[in-house]
């Protein structure tokens, strides 16, 4: 009996952090200054801004999309010259995409803009409050890499 009640309350706390995650990811977003890009294209542009130039097919895996989304993608953000391609070092076939620099600013602005928008209304909780949200924090980014 104590397993099946584990389970309705795993259950239920996983139903509350999805829905809170949710909630404040949706503020977050409305964060945005330039709303002109997906949520895909940013996040594509951010995989890249965290880990250097990748190939396009290296992109679509850290993003978890299929080559062919990912070039329509890319297409977008080239346009809007926010990535630079450019010849892969030893594979004549492929090509390493980074940021440009207008991307990195506005990658840099967008954070700042969020990141400033959460301090604020985290300045308002108690230190005890901040010390779970630090402990949280490490605990979701494992949620997150997870398969």
């Amino acid at each position: 009996m104590t397993y099946a009640n584990d389970m309705l309350a795993d259950t239920a706390l996983a139903s509350d952090l999805r829905v809170t995650v949710m909630r404040l990811a949706r503020r977050l977003r409305n964060q945005r200054a330039d709303t002109s890009l997906s949520l895909g294209q940013i996040a594509a542009l951010g995989t890249l801004d965290r880990h250097g130039p990748l190939t396009p097919g290296e992109l679509a895996a850290h993003e978890r999309v299929q080559p062919p989304s990912m070039t329509r993608i890319l297409a977008t953000l080239e346009a809007a010259g926010l990535v630079t391609r450019r010849a892969h070092d030893t594979d004549g076939r492929q090509v390493w995409l980074e940021v440009s620099a207008t991307g990195k600013a506005m990658l840099r602005d967008d954070r700042r803009r969020r990141d400033a928008w959460l301090a604020q209304r985290m300045r308002d909780l108690p230190a005890e409050d901040l010390e779970v949200l630090r402990q949280a924090a490490a605990v979701l980014d494992k949620l997150a890499a997870s398969g």
